[in-house]
Parts: C-alpha cells; sequence; structure tokens
C-alpha cells in the first residue's frame, strides 16, 4: 500500500514539474521583435546590429524570457555566444524562475548547456517554483551526460528543494530505474551525493530505491555503503 502511495506521488510530481518551465508558443515567436526575434532565428548579423545600436540585452517578452533565454530554448548557441560577449545576463530568471542553464538542462541539450557553462553561466543558482537546481531538474529527467557536465561545473549535489527533495533521490522517486536514470544516479553517487540525506517521511535514498523496486539502484548505493 505505501509503495502505491509513493509511486502514485512521484508520478504525480513528474508530471507537474515538467510544464513548469514554459518555451515560448508560436504567437509568441510571431510576436516577437528585435533581440528577441533575432535570438529565436539566430540571425546573427541582425544580433549584432541591434546590440551595437544599444538594444536592451535583457529586455523581457510577457513570460520574462530575456533574448537569451530565448535563444536557448531556440538551441541558437551562436547567438547565445554573441549575447554573452556582449555582456548579456547570464543568470536572468524568467517568469517561471528558470535561468538558461535549467532551460537546456530540461532540454537534454548537452551542447547549448556546454556552451552556455563555457561562456560563464552558473550551475549553482536556485531555480523554478521548486526552489531546485539544474542538477535537480536533471535528475529528476535522467538527463544523465547533463547531470556529468553540472558536475563539473560544481552544481551543488546536495541542495534540498522545497519538496525535501535532493538530485539523488530526484533521480529515485521521479525516476523510471531505467539506464538512464541509473546512469545519473551512479554519477551522483560517484561525485560524492549524500547518500544519508532523506526525504520528509525520514526515508533515505536506498529505502526510496527499495520501495520503487529500482534494484540497480539498490545495489548502486549499497556498495557505495548507503544505509
Amino acid at each position: 500500500m505505501m509503495r502505491g502511495l509513493v509511486i502514485a506521488l512521484a508520478a504525480c510530481l513528474a508530471a507537474a514539474a515538467l510544464p513548469a518551465q514554459t518555451p515560448p508558443g508560436p504567437q509568441t515567436v510571431r510576436d516577437y521583435q528585435g533581440l528577441h526575434a533575432a535570438a529565436w532565428h539566430g540571425d546573427l548579423p541582425a544580433l549584432k546590429a541591434r546590440i551595437a545600436a544599444g538594444a536592451d540585452l535583457n529586455a523581457r517578452d510577457s513570460n520574462g524570457r530575456t533574448p537569451l533565454h530565448v535563444a536557448t530554448f531556440a538551441r541558437q548557441r551562436e547567438a547565445i555566444v554573441v549575447l554573452a560577449q556582449a555582456g548579456a545576463e547570464l543568470g536572468a530568471l524568467d517568469h517561471d524562475r528558470y535561468d538558461a542553464v535549467t532551460i537546456a538542462a530540461v532540454a537534454d541539450d548537452e551542447g547549448t548547456l556546454r556552451v552556455l557553462l563555457q561562456r560563464g553561466a552558473s550551475a549553482k543558482l536556485t531555480t523554478s517554483r521548486y526552489d531546485g537546481t539544474a542538477l535537480i531538474a536533471a535528475a529528476h529527467l535522467g538527463h544523465d551526460g547533463v547531470v556529468r557536465q553540472l558536475i563539473e561545473a560544481g552544481a551543488p549535489l546536495d541542495h534540498v528543494n522545497n519538496l525535501h527533495w535532493t538530485a539523488l533521490i530526484e533521480s529515485i522517486v521521479l525516476g523510471d530505474g531505467g539506464p538512464r536514470h541509473v546512469a545519473t544516479l551512479r554519477a551522483l553517487v560517484s561525485a560524492g551525493a549524500d547518500m544519508q540525506l532523506a526525504d520528509r517521511e525520514g526515508r533515505t535514498p536506498l529505502a526510496l530505491a527499495r520501495s520503487r523496486g529500482h534494484d540497480a539502484m539498490v545495489q548502486i548505493l549499497r556498495q557505495a555503503g548507503a544505509r
């Protein structure tokens, strides 16, 4: 009974978390002008011309997205470089409280994430309505390559969000126990994530993995000394 409740809660939270990030819709894109339009389309000549003319690098659309957010959603990596070089705010949050790094992390966009981090964007920000991090979002989704990049960039391994979950816990309770979530868990454990930090009910990652029937995760945790 308890295991069923845990699974149902995790499924509901997973469904609720994904739509929290709002990409520009078709009408919003059609309405874009200036830097937002150039960033979305990757129009580098227009982007550079607008910047040279003094356009606001951190202008906001109706959802608080800057041109950098828009370029990240659109995977326009050269536009990101141009905006970063011009001094765009790399850690700006939109109305959903996402920064560009978390947008790329949720999209499983390793190439764009790499560009952002190379240009000085931080992997350490608290983002989203869940007071989480890009690492927690990526772990939740099993984006193991993104997780490894964020760990290398110094993302906080043991940040606890307002659900009282860490990246390690989210990889278990919001994961499917498949290869990518297992690889995510392994990366976090290898990096030194705290395996004893418990959820709000006092359940450790090992207990949660057992309750979910994630045998491969249980094995990784036990071999690393989790209790």
